[in-house]
């Protein structure tokens, strides 16, 4: 019996195309993250500053708390709570979310 021949051309296109539909998923689902928790209320320079915050900061214990409030969040109990407590969705709640005012 002859083997069938492979399309490689034909596999490489699929997993291209693949590639492309995941992230393109995945902007979709970050554009989404961005307007469920309100930032895009907040201007851009803004957004862009605390996300890069975020992503260099070394501070075990400060990414705990960030890691702990987004998986509230997405149980249900993240915005709805600041909502309640008179949060805007522009973070102006944040001062007494993880840290002592003082």
């Amino acid at each position: 019996m002859m083997r069938k021949t492979r399309d490689y051309d034909a596999e490489l296109r699929a997993l291209s195309d693949k590639a492309k539909s995941i992230k393109a998923k995945k902007i979709q689902q970050l554009g989404e993250l961005v307007t469920g928790t309100g930032a895009d209320a907040l201007d851009l320079d803004t957004l862009a500053g605390a996300l890069l915050a975020a992503v260099e900061s070394a501070d075990a214990e400060e990414r705990e708390a960030w890691r702990s409030r987004g998986a509230a969040f997405f149980q249900g109990r993240g915005r709805k709570a600041g909502r309640r407590a008179g949060g805007n969705g522009e973070g102006g709640n944040q001062a007494g979310a993880g840290e002592a005012q003082g």
